[in-house]
């Protein structure tokens, strides 16, 4: 007996005539604080290629890192077209960083939303986990496409820069909190992982073993475009030293046409100190086998 499977072909067949297959551009970006120290390369010169650079790649939904209340509204006032949802890591409100989520908000309904903490007891405001340097926070939404009727959800966040079983189990906490949050629906992750494809904390995400594990985008992808590295420190860092640090992962059922690693500047502007990334993903609503004897 010959199991065959027919995982793309008879989908795309069936749901011509059943439902349409969830499209998406996903962006993940770390916008870079706002830092007086930057000089030249501060929030005051960067925050309208940052808006352009969302723009121009006709972005659906987009996590993005180190955004600080005022870099919230700048983007809002220069994307009137999304929702923006997120709370500042420090007090679950307005204060710290927030790992904010943007949509299209003629193209998705929101069903739910919300925020956790990377730490031992995430429902708590401003707690910091394990060896952690920094206060975390994780941004989750639960989308509906309003063509498709489709839900998925996504997850931001920016785990920490120098725990490093703070960014491992905060990996492990944001696969428990996917399976959760997700149960049957197409699942996202995005982020600033502050570690290398090679580490543990990646290679625990990506781990085929688990029940939970997610696929990197850029692995699956058809095309890939763009550096290896996402992180240049405003082209400071040489680029042999120039580390992959940004990531979307997606749960089964995604194909992933496009992955790219997008420009550092526009019009000779930095837009950040990473570079932003960004895939076009499509998942299928559901998968179809049969036997041939």
């Amino acid at each position: 007996m010959k199991k065959i499977f027919y995982l793309l072909a008879i989908s795309l067949l069936m749901i011509s005539c059943v439902e349409k297959p969830l499209k998406l551009n996903v962006m993940s970006f770390n916008i870079r604080l706002d830092h007086a120290g930057d000089s030249l390369n501060s929030w005051q010169y960067r925050k309208d290629v940052a808006g352009k650079i969302i723009k121009d790649n006709d972005i659906d939904v987009l996590g993005t890192q180190e955004v600080l209340l005022n870099q919230l509204n700048d983007l809002k006032e220069r994307l009137p077209e999304y929702t923006a949802i997120g709370v500042g890591r420090d007090d679950g409100k307005e204060a710290g960083e927030f790992s904010a989520i943007f949509y299209k908000k003629d193209k998705f309904t929101e069903v739910k939303s919300g925020n956790f903490w990377l730490s031992e007891t995430p429902d708590i405001a401003g707690s910091k986990g394990w060896d952690a340097s920094y206060v975390r926070v994780a941004t989750w939404a639960i989308l509906k496409d309003k063509e498709s009727t489709n839900k998925f959800l996504i997850i931001n966040t920016h785990l920490d820069n120098d725990g490093l079983l703070a960014r491992i189990e905060g990996g492990n906490l944001l696969l428990e909190k996917a399976k959760e949050l997700g149960k049957d629906i197409p699942v996202i992750l995005t982020g600033d992982f502050n570690d290398t494809p090679d580490s543990e904390t990646i290679k625990n995400i990506t781990n085929t073993n688990s029940s939970k594990y997610f696929k990197n985008s850029r692995t699956i992808a058809a095309e890939v475009s763009g550096t290896d590295w996402t992180f240049h420190d405003f082209g400071r860092l040489a680029e042999d030293e120039r580390p992959c640090l940004d990531y979307i992962f997606v749960s089964n059922r995604a194909s992933v046409s496009n992955f790219q690693v997008l420009a550092d500047s526009i019009n000779g502007i930095y837009i950040s100190d990473h570079k932003a990334i960004m895939a076009t993903i499509q998942y299928f609503p559901f998968e179809f086998s049969f036997e041939i004897n």
